[in-house]
C-alpha cells in the first residue's frame, strides 16, 4: 500500500475479514459496470471511520469516486450525494461501531425515506481500529478496554434493527464467502431503495470469531452461521424476522420489498403532482442575491 499511496500508509491485520469484503466489492462493481455499460466512476463510495473506512482507499482496478467521511455520518453524506445526483450509484462501506453506534440514529430516517443507496456493513464485534473497545455488537459481559468489568449492555441484533427500522433489502453473509457476497452486493445495488448487506468480518487481533462462525463437528460445536433455507420467501417480512431472531447468523437474502419506490422517485412524483418546477443552481443563487 505504501507504494501506491506513500502519503496515506495504513495496515489491516493479517487475516482481517475486510480483505474478503474488498474483493467482493471490486467484483460487484466490475460486474455492474459490464451489465449496465457504465463506468465504475459512476459509483461513489462513502466510507465511515474505523478499519472498514480504509476500504475506500484500497480499491484495485477501476476506481469509483470515494469520500472518507466522519464518524457515524455515512448516511447523511450519502443522502446529500444521492439528492444532488440521483443518477449515481452510491455505495456505503462502514463497520458495526460506525454504522450501528454513533451512526445508528440515521438508519431509521433513511429507511423511511427509502434512500436509494447500498450499505455494506462489516461487523467484527469491536472497535478494531482503536484497539478493541466494546461496540454495539460485542457480546454481553465481554471484557474489553472500555468494559473492564464486562460489558453491561446487551448485544445489539443488527438484522432485527434493520428490519424494525424499515430497511427494504437485507442480506447477511460472511467475509469468507466472497463470491456469494459479491452476488448479494450486486443484487443490493440493483434494488430500488435502501439496501443493507451485513457481513460478519472477524477481527483476528481483538475478536477472532472465525472458529465460532464455522463450528467444529468433531468437537460437537454447532456453527453460528447457517445457510438460509432454499424455500425461504424473501418477500415474507415475518419469515425474515424469524431468521433474524435465531441468535445465529443466517447467510443469504433475508428480505426484499417488491413494491419499493426510492426517495428520489417519490420526490419526482410529488413535484409532478403539485406542478413544482425544479430550479437550476443559477436560478437558486440568483434568488438569494441581495
Amino acid at each position: 500500500m505504501s507504494k501506491r499511496n506513500p502519503d496515506y500508509d495504513f495496515k489491516w491485520c493479517p487475516g482481517c475479514g475486510d480483505f474478503g469484503v474488498k474483493r467482493a466489492i471490486e467484483s460487484a462493481l466490475v460486474q455492474r459496470s459490464t451489465e449496465k455499460q457504465e463506468s465504475v466512476e459512476h459509483t461513489v463510495m462513502v466510507a465511515g471511520i474505523g478499519c472498514s473506512g480504509n476500504l475506500v482507499h484500497l480499491q484495485e482496478g477501476p476506481q469509483p469516486f470515494g469520500i472518507h467521511g466522519i464518524h457515524g455520518r455515512t448516511l447523511p453524506i450519502a443522502y446529500g450525494i444521492k439528492s444532488g445526483r440521483p443518477d449515481l450509484n452510491v455505495l456505503i462501506v462502514s463497520g458495526d461501531g460506525d454504522f450501528l453506534s454513533i451512526g445508528g440514529e440515521h438508519i431509521g430516517p433513511q429507511a423511511k425515506r427509502n434512500l436509494d443507496v447500498t450499505a455494506v456493513v462489516m461487523d467484527n464485534g469491536v472497535y478494531g481500529l482503536t484497539k478493541g473497545q466494546a461496540s454495539p455488537t460485542t457480546e454481553f459481559e465481554a471484557v474489553t478496554p472500555t468494559t473492564p468489568y464486562g460489558k453491561l449492555d446487551d448485544r445489539m441484533s443488527p438484522l432485527e434493527t434493520y428490519l424494525s427500522a424499515g430497511v427494504g433489502y437485507l442480506a447477511s453473509t460472511l467475509s469468507t464467502q466472497v463470491k456469494q457476497m459479491a452476488e448479494l452486493i450486486s443484487d443490493a445495488m440493483d434494488h430500488p431503495g435502501f439496501a443493507v448487506v451485513h457481513v460478519q468480518s472477524p477481527c483476528t487481533t481483538y475478536n477472532d470469531t472465525y472458529a465460532a462462525l464455522k463450528g467444529n463437528a468433531k468437537e460437537g460445536i454447532e456453527p453460528l452461521a447457517f445457510p438460509i433455507p432454499d424455500d425461504h420467501d424473501p418477500e415474507d417480512f415475518m419469515a425474515a424476522v424469524t431468521l433474524a431472531r435465531t441468535g445465529r447468523v443466517p447467510v443469504g437474502l433475508l428480505y426484499r420489498r417488491s413494491d419499493s419506490v426510492p426517495a428520489h422517485e417519490r420526490l419526482r412524483a410529488a413535484r409532478e403532482r403539485v406542478g413544482v418546477k425544479q430550479l437550476s443552481v443559477d436560478e437558486i443563487l440568483t434568488g438569494m442575491a441581495i
